[in-house]
């Protein structure tokens, strides 16, 4: 029992400790993203030398007639999309901007086109990757026809420039939520806040002191 007591405590203290650190590192993330920095015009720097969530501006017109709605994203709960729509940039540079998120309307067959007007305009938005699922069976590529718009779920960046049949750059737009043109968009960080990861330190830590309560709970019945 004590061998058995010493391990369990030295892993339920080790992931509480983990926890907190990550908890530590999520915060200043989320402290350095919720930063009210201005956008800086792109100009003509490559958008791989943003550092990711950097916030800028960017001059274009938008292409409504080539759409993605990436599929199994949820906001409180509610399932739907969020619309990938290309964006040209006025050097012929191309961009997938996300306008943010439509709910599910209860069919599969009646999809909600996301219009938007094709007119040279100025956006801004917050650098980003493509989401990753993690696991193959939330991976669906786009339909390899004509037909637009595409449903796709975690799509690669390669099927997404072959659908599109055109040069398009690794990195998406999360167009600011103060723009025209877009749909429900209340970015954060990646992954869980830091409020999550502090809780769960704290859950491991109170299964150590349980655990030291039960262990000398009963040697003590014993020792009676």
């Amino acid at each position: 029992m004590t061998l058995i007591t010493v391990v369990l405590l030295t892993l339920f203290v080790g992931l509480g400790h983990w926890q907190w650190q990550r908890g530590i590192g999520k915060q200043a993330v989320w402290a350095e993203y919720n930063k009210n920095s201005a956008a800086i015009p792109l100009g003509s720097r490559d958008f791989q030398s943003i550092e990711r969530f950097g916030r800028i501006a960017l001059i274009g017109e938008f292409d409504p007639m080539h759409q993605f709605l990436l599929d199994n994203r949820s906001h409180n709960g509610q399932p739907g999309w969020e619309v990938l729509t290309p964006f040209e940039l006025e050097d012929g540079r191309w961009i997938l901007v996300n306008r943010g998120w439509i709910a599910f309307s209860g069919y599969r067959d009646r999809l909600p086109y996301p219009m938007i007007a094709s007119e040279r305009r100025s956006i801004t938005g917050r650098i980003d990757e493509l989401p990753s699922g993690g696991l193959a069976l939330g991976h669906a590529a786009p339909a390899p026809d004509n037909a637009w718009l595409k449903i796709t779920s975690f799509p690669t960046h390669e099927e997404l420039a072959a659908s599109l049949g055109k040069k398009i750059d690794r990195r998406i737009l999360l167009l600011d939520a103060e723009v025209p043109g877009g749909y429900v968009r209340e970015w954060t960080p990646p992954g869980l806040p830091p409020d999550r990861h502090f809780s769960y330190a704290i859950q491991w830590w109170g299964f150590a002191v349980v655990l030291l309560v039960l262990y000398f709970g009963l040697n003590f019945r014993k020792v009676s």
